[in-house]
C-alpha cells in the first residue's frame, strides 16, 4: 500500500511500524494556498494497521466502501464479515482546553495528523480486540457443548488432535493481541506530549481496553482449565488402553504358557 498511495502517505512522526497513515485531499477552490496543515479537516484519512483494521476519518457513509478497496486489495485472509463502529471527532478551534470528550464523541482544539494516529490506534485496537473476544467465545461454546454433552452421557468423543488445535489457536489469538495489536504499547507520540497522552487514554478509558483485555484474559484461563481437564480425560483414556493391552498381552503369554506345559505333558505320559 505504501508503495502504490505513495504520494497519500501522511510520512510517520514514531517510529511504530505496525500501520499506514494515508490522506486524500481535494480542497475546495476557495481554500487553495492554505497550509497542509490547516486543511486537515478538509481531507479524508485513512490509519491502516498490519493486524487488519482500517481507521477512516472525515469519510460520507457511501464512500467508505470506496476507500476499504484500497486496504483489501493488499490483504490477505480476509473475514467473511467486517466489523465496524463510529466515532465522532469535533474540532472547536475556541474551545478553553486541549480536548474535551462526550458520549461517543471527542472534540479537540485543534485536528492535526498526530491527533488522526492517536485516535486512529486506539479505534484499531478497539475494533480488533472485539474481534479476538468473539473468537475465544466461540471456542467457550464449542467446550460448552462438551461440557453438555458429557453431563447426559458421562463421556465425550474429542480426539486429541482436535484439542490441540484449540489450544494452539487460544495461544495464537492471545499472541496476536499483545505482539501484533501491540495492546499494551503506549504510543510514541503520547509520549511526546501531553495534549496527545490526554486523547490516548481518555480514548482508552472510553472503550474500556483495559478491562475488556481483562474479560478477554478471564475467559482464556477458563478455556485453559477446561482444556486441562479434558487433556487429563484424555491421558486417563490411554492409560486405560495401555493397561487393558497389557492385560490381553499377558493372557497371550499364560495361555502360550499353559499351552505349552499341556504339550509337554502330553508328550511325556504318552506310550512309547
Amino acid at each position: 500500500m505504501q508503495a502504490e498511495y505513495s504520494r497519500n502517505v501522511v510520512p510517520p512522526t514514531s517510529r511504530s511500524s505496525n500501520y499506514i497513515a494515508l490522506r486524500f485531499c481535494n480542497f475546495p477552490s476557495e481554500i487553495t494556498g492554505i497550509g497542509d496543515e490547516e486543511n486537515v479537516s478538509y481531507c479524508r484519512h485513512m490509519v491502516v494497521f498490519q493486524y487488519g483494521s482500517a481507521v477512516l476519518f472525515n469519510m460520507e457513509d457511501h464512500e467508505v466502501e470506496f476507500y476499504l478497496e484500497f486496504v483489501r486489495r493488499h490483504a490477505s485472509g480476509l473475514l467473511p464479515e467486517t466489523r465496524k463502529d463510529d466515532y465522532a471527532v469535533k474540532e472547536k478551534p475556541l474551545l478553553a482546553q486541549d480536548m474535551q470528550g462526550g458520549p461517543d464523541y471527542i472534540v479537540l482544539k485543534n485536528l492535526d495528523f498526530d491527533s488522526i494516529r492517536i485516535i486512529g490506534s486506539v479505534l484499531g485496537q478497539s475494533i480488533a480486540l472485539e474481534y479476538f473476544v468473539s473468537q475465544v467465545d466461540g471456542m467457550i461454546e464449542e467446550f460448552t457443548d462438551i461440557n453438555r454433552g458429557m453431563e447426559k452421557t458421562g463421556t465425550f468423543t474429542m480426539d486429541r488432535k482436535k484439542l490441540f488445535q484449540l489450544v494452539g489457536k487460544a495461544n495464537s489469538n492471545l499472541a496476536d493481541v499483545i505482539l501484533r495489536v501491540r495492546l499494551f504499547e503506549r504510543s510514541e507520540i503520547a509520549q511526546r506530549e501531553a495534549k496527545y497522552a490526554q486523547i490516548f487514554e481518555y480514548l482508552r478509558e472510553e472503550y474500556e481496553v483495559t478491562q475488556r483485555f481483562g474479560n478477554l484474559d478471564f475467559k482464556l484461563k477458563f478455556f485453559e482449565h477446561n482444556i486441562h481437564f479434558l487433556q487429563e480425560v484424555l491421558q486417563n483414556r490411554r492409560s486405560d488402553l495401555l493397561e487393558w493391552c497389557i492385560i490381553v498381552l499377558l493372557s497371550i503369554e499364560n495361555a502360550i504358557s499353559i499351552y505349552e506345559i499341556i504339550r509337554e505333558s502330553t508328550a511325556a505320559t504318552a506310550p512309547i
